[in-house]
This record gives C-alpha cells, sequence and structure tokens, in this order.
C-alpha cells in the first residue's frame, strides 16, 4: 500500500499514502496483572502482531502511541519494522493518544519530503487486534481513499438487552446495529476538520475515530470486518486467538503447529435438552447429582460436537450418517466409544489430529473446576498429546434455553493434517 501499490483501477496516480496510529497506551486492567500487549502468541507479542500486521499490509508510515514509561522500551525492540517512523507517549484517552500519533506521522512526512503534508489515508488500530488479516486492512485504506472515511463492523448474533438496575428493562432492536472493529481508516484533511471542532483534549470523550467524525456529521463508510479480528482484553481472549492461530482459521495465516498449508478444519455442534435418569455424561465424565441429556446415546453434546468437527475436517460427512439415532446405533451407547471410532476413521483416512477447540454453554450445572478433567478424557479417548485438546464453558449470558437450565450445547473446532506431516 506504499504510494504506487494496490490502488484503485483508473486512478494510479491519485492514490493516497496511508499511515497508521496504532493505539497501545491501555493499562490491562482486565487482564488479571498480565500486559497483554507484552503476551506472546506463538513466540511474538500482541503488540508485533499488530504492528507487523500493518506493515505486511504496505502502510507506508506508523506510529506507536504507548505509555509515557514504556516508550523507550517500545522504541529499542529489535523487531520494529522500517515502516514505524515514531514510538510516542499517548494520553490518558484513547484520542489523546491518537493525536499524538497524527502529530509525529506529520512530522516524519514533513521531514522525508519538506512542504504541505499530503491528505493521507490514516488507520488507526487496536494493538489488542493482534489477528487482523492484510485483505481487511488494505480494503479500509482503499474505501477510506475514495469516500473519505470507513470502518469495519459485524453484525451483532446476540440479543441485546437494556438493563434497568439489575432488572431487564427492554429488548434492543438490532436490526441495524453492528460491533466495531479496528483498522478505522479516515482521509488525514477529515480527521483534522473534526480536531478543529473538537479538539483531543477537549471536554467531550470518543471511544473511537468513528464516534467523533459522526459528531461532525462526516460520513463513515461501514465495511464488512472479519470474525477473527478479536480484541484481547481478558486472559481467554488469548486463548481463542492462539486456538485460532492453530486451526489455521486467521486469513492469511497457516496453522500454527504444522510446517505446511496442509491444515483442514473442521467445525461441529450439537444440543441436546435434559431429559429423565442420571448421572449427566457430559465430556466424557459423569457428573453425578445432574439429570442426564436426553438423546438416542447418552447424550454427551461436547464428545458428540468434537466427532462432528472432526469428521467434517477430514471430510467423512456428519456424526448422523456413521451412527444413525435408530437401531443400527444401540440405545444408549457411550459417546466416548463413539469418539474413540471416530478417531480411529481419522487415522483410517490417512489424518492426525493437531488441536481440539471445545466449548460448551450451559447455565446448569456449574462446569469450571471440570473442564480439565474433560480435556484429559478427550486426549485420552483420541491418543492425543496432553494440551492438544481446550474445553470452555459459558453460561450464555443466561440467554436461550441453554441460559434457562433447559439445555446444555457445544461448539468443537478441529484441525487435523496428513498423517506423515512433519510436526514443528
Amino acid at each position: 500500500m506504499k504510494a504506487g501499490s494496490d490502488r484503485t483501477a483508473g486512478s494510479p496516480e491519485s492514490a493516497p499514502v496511508v499511515e497508521a496510529v496504532v493505539v497501545a497506551a491501555g493499562s490491562s486492567r482486565r487482564m488479571g496483572g498480565m500486559d497483554k500487549l507484552q503476551a506472546e502468541l506463538d513466540g511474538r507479542s500482541v503488540l508485533r502482531w499488530s504492528v507487523e500486521a500493518l506493515a505486511r499490509a504496505g502502510v507506508e508510515r506508523i506510529a506507536i502511541a504507548t505509555s509515557v514509561g514504556r516508550v523507550a522500551e517500545i522504541a529499542a525492540e529489535t523487531w520494529l519494522p522500517d515502516a514505524v517512523v515514531a514510538v510516542v507517549a499517548g494520553g490518558d484517552r484513547r484520542q489523546e493518544s491518537v493525536a499524538a500519533g497524527v502529530v509525529a506521522l506529520a512530522e516524519a512526512a514533513a521531514g522525508a519530503a519538506p512542504g504541505p503534508v499530503a491528505d493521507s489515508v490514516i488507520l488507526v488500530h487496536d494493538a489488542a487486534r493482534p489477528l487482523v488479516g492484510t485483505d481487511l486492512i488494505r480494503a479500509v485504506a482503499r474505501v477510506a481513499a475514495s469516500h473519505g472515511a470507513a470502518i469495519p463492523v459485524l453484525p451483532v448474533a446476540e440479543t441485546l438487552k437494556r438493563l434497568s438496575g439489575d432488572v431487564v428493562g427492554a429488548t434492543v432492536d438490532r436490526t441495524d446495529v453492528v460491533a466495531a472493529q479496528t483498522p478505522q481508516g479516515v482521509r488525514r484533511s477529515l480527521l483534522e476538520r473534526a480536531y478543529a471542532t473538537y479538539p483531543p483534549d477537549g471536554p467531550e470523550t470518543w471511544t473511537d475515530e468513528a464516534s467523533l467524525l459522526e459528531a461532525c456529521r462526516i460520513p463513515v463508510q461501514a465495511i464488512s470486518g472479519e470474525s477473527t479480528n478479536i480484541k484481547v482484553t481478558v486472559p481467554v481472549d488469548l486463548q481463542r486467538a492462539q486456538a485460532m492461530l492453530d486451526g489455521g482459521l486467521v486469513p492469511g495465516r497457516p496453522a500454527s503447529g504444522v510446517r505446511t498449508s496442509s491444515v483442514r478444519v473442521g467445525l461441529g455442534t450439537d444440543s441436546h435438552p435434559f431429559g429423565a435418569g442420571r448421572p449427566l455424561v457430559l465430556g466424557g465424565i459423569r457428573i453425578d447429582g445432574s439429570p442426564r441429556l436426553f438423546g438416542h446415546s447418552d447424550g454427551d453434546v461436547a464428545l458428540h460436537a468434537v466427532a462432528d468437527a472432526l469428521i467434517g475436517a477430514a471430510g467423512l460427512g456428519d456424526l448422523g450418517r456413521h451412527f444413525p439415532a435408530d437401531s443400527r446405533t444401540p440405545a444408549g451407547v457411550d459417546s466416548g466409544a463413539l469418539l474413540r471410532s471416530v478417531g480411529a476413521k481419522v487415522r483410517e483416512a490417512g489424518f492426525r489430529v493437531v488441536n481440539i477447540d471445545l466449548t460448551i454453554v450451559a447455565g446448569r450445572p456449574k462446569l469450571a473446576t471440570l473442564l480439565p478433567a474433560m480435556a484429559a478424557q478427550i486426549e485420552a479417548i483420541l491418543e492425543l498429546d496432553r494440551g492438544a485438546v481446550n474445553v470452555k464453558a459459558s453460561t450464555g449470558n443466561l440467554g436461550g434455553s441453554e441460559g434457562a437450565g433447559r439445555s446444555i450445547s457445544a461448539s468443537a473446532i478441529a484441525g487435523i493434517v496428513q498423517a506423515g506431516e512433519a510436526r514443528a
């Protein structure tokens, strides 16, 4: 995206320079004492992932805005790409950090080519979004160049509620509601116009650049974001990001743990209501005191989701094709035996399981203390190395039949490679 590259057809000479401010001045308050920007994913810090993604996309100049105490530390990093022209101290608010980065970019541009600063496209990206794809970065820059400003968004899948104290006050119509991501792009001239109306050190606080532009009646074009462009806010987000990398789900990134691009990924889901009888069987373990899930087998939705993901990754159809819910499959059959059989089928097809990421959604029973045992049980059933299975649980924000305690659902992502694939 440097001058002369990735320009829109028909106007090769007019494509603006693309610059970026990486906002890295956050306090990591919700990370349990961990500095999220220094936390590692595949041996690289979250900050490094974000900065290198911008450089790889062809951004010409990058300024990193961080806390006062970390300026020297980050500026001394040996991994910084040549595109990084400044590491500056940000402010107490996001808008002040962004403004400091914008000034640093203007100074770098003036030093490189004396005279008026060109009307570049400025991208503002959260350092805590390490998995942003280069295609998304380039798309935001292109749309901002042609429309003035652009923002990537995702539709909101969950039902939204407005609270009145601790009581649900109303359901929010989500028809036109989206979740905003970064990078957000804007022409320098428009951003400076917005700063003239609402100075960054003024009393107003803006949660992102789009909200500032909206207040100035500057149109912001929305484009499709990426589901993998997650923001690392709490420790579990790091686990999610690593699982995406391991499974080869990040655009333009091969799966971690393998040396070639032959990874195959499968997604499996299952859901069962509670039924008669006890105990509950979930994740391959018995949970006494909880009712059993209704189903032709023992109702273990967690193992069913894992089995379905493995079958899908190997291209072997679906779980129902191999184990139909009729007389061909014994009633009440142990789901552990079904999963063991699926593992054998995957191996017979010439594949090796790399990793499994399993999420269980249940309002009851409480599962937090049981998750390690479930992971170990799945690893044992499939004869996997320790650590190959990650199991998470959620209450689903107490929504739906799971949150109401009427059912349990599970989803799993499985990554497999050819059996002869070399390990990293």
